[in-house]
């Protein structure tokens, strides 16, 4: 009998210990999960679809920005379990604003026939518009088709699974600095403060391209490149109470309070672009490139000064995209057009794997898709 209690006791422990090295590895995942990578198509010499999304899984990216419903990509994203961030082009709004109809024919097309075997969670209805400015005769639009949108996928109750927003730049942000006193201009708040009333009633976050880049290099001789880079050995900014060791933190706290300071209600916000590129203009470098994102993947777990808990965020891009202009814009991409890493870090995955099979000493995958 003291024989069998110790077999299962022994057993149980083995159980124990198992479950908690998937827990850790869980844990560990979502850290790693939290990062995605925007898909851009603007090169004549990439991938195709099925092989972009082979590229995805085989790199443990388990998220996707997709800036148009490109049918061939959508059919490659079934079954892969990426959550996918999907674009209202700027081209479509104000169709999609004039008419509750052709949003809901957009809706069946591009959202109704793919789900739930692509795991759609956002729709971005365009992309950095703004009232003032080359995109402002569109800016009209932009609420009026996020809410045709909305109401279309809310008609099919989809609304709680798949939420609805739109992707804005920093040029919208008057006040950055102390990034508590973070506020957007005047001329741009008759238009944001009916869009952050909306994402309050439907309970969505606001999508914001953010770049240190762009403003490390519009202003090197206030902001240093430690600072830019995550590598400043030590605060470089008191706001309060609060520190700031990196100007990304800084910058999307400015938003944030920006948010907040407009007295509407509490909107979360997600990353939907950062990057660095690694040539063509002022402080575009590889090395550069890669120190900036391998410290934001590293980054995104911890939150902000302001904000605690893990950061949504996407790389921008994927690959370099030759038709981009200016020269810089070429340079974004993490990954080469012929399918080759640029840089050797990774998304968070496969090393979390063999860090919590190494502790535990259990047999699991060292590589997953789960």
């Amino acid at each position: 009998m003291a024989s069998f209690f110790a077999t299962s006791n022994g057993a149980l422990m083995a159980s124990l210990l198992f479950l908690l090295a998937l827990f850790t590895v869980n844990l560990r995942m979502t850290a790693g999960a939290q990062i995605g990578v925007c898909y851009g198509m603007s090169g004549n010499n990439l991938p195709s679809p099925r092989e972009v999304i082979d590229l995805y899984k085989a790199n443990n990216i388990r998220r996707m920005r997709l800036y148009d419903p490109n049918q061939a990509t959508l059919e490659a994203l079934r079954n892969s379990g990426i959550e996918l961030m999907l674009g209202v082009p700027n081209s479509d709004l104000q169709s999609l604003a004039t008419s509750a109809d052709k949003a809901g024919q957009w809706v069946q097309n591009n959202v109704l026939n793919f789900y739930p075997s692509v795991n759609i969670k956002y729709v971005a209805v365009g992309n950095e518009v703004s009232p003032v400015g080359s995109t402002s005769g569109l800016a009209q639009f932009v609420l009026p088709a996020i809410q045709n949108i909305y109401q279309a996928i809310r008609a099919k109750g989809l609304h709680d699974q798949i939420k609805v927003s739109t992707a804005i730049d920093m040029t919208l942000i008057g006040n950055s600095y102390p990034p508590s006193k973070g506020s957007f201009r005047n001329d741009v708040r008759s238009y944001l403060d009916p869009i952050i009333g909306y994402l309050v009633y439907a309970n969505a976050p606001l999508f914001a391209n953010i770049y240190p880049y762009f403003s490390y290099s519009d202003n090197p001789g206030d902001i240093s490149l430690p600072y830019a880079l995550f590598t400043a050995p030590n605060v470089v900014v008191w706001d309060g109470s609060r520190g700031y060791q990196n100007l990304f933190d800084a910058l999307l706290d400015s938003l944030h309070a920006s948010i907040d300071n407009t007295g509407i209600g509490y909107v979360k916000v997600v990353v939907s672009e950062s990057g660095w590129p690694s040539d063509g203009g002022f402080a575009t470098s590889y090395d550069n490139a890669r120190i900036y994102l391998e410290n934001l993947i590293r980054h995104v777990k911890d939150g902000t000064p302001m904000r605690s808990g893990p950061i949504e965020a996407y790389i921008f891009a994927l690959f370099d995209e030759n038709q981009k202009n200016p020269e810089l814009e070429k340079h974004f991409g993490v990954f080469y057009p012929n399918k080759q890493k640029k840089y050797p870090f990774g998304f968070g995955g496969e090393r979390n794997w063999e860090i919590a099979a190494g502790v535990f000493n259990v047999s699991v995958p060292l590589k997953s898709d789960i």
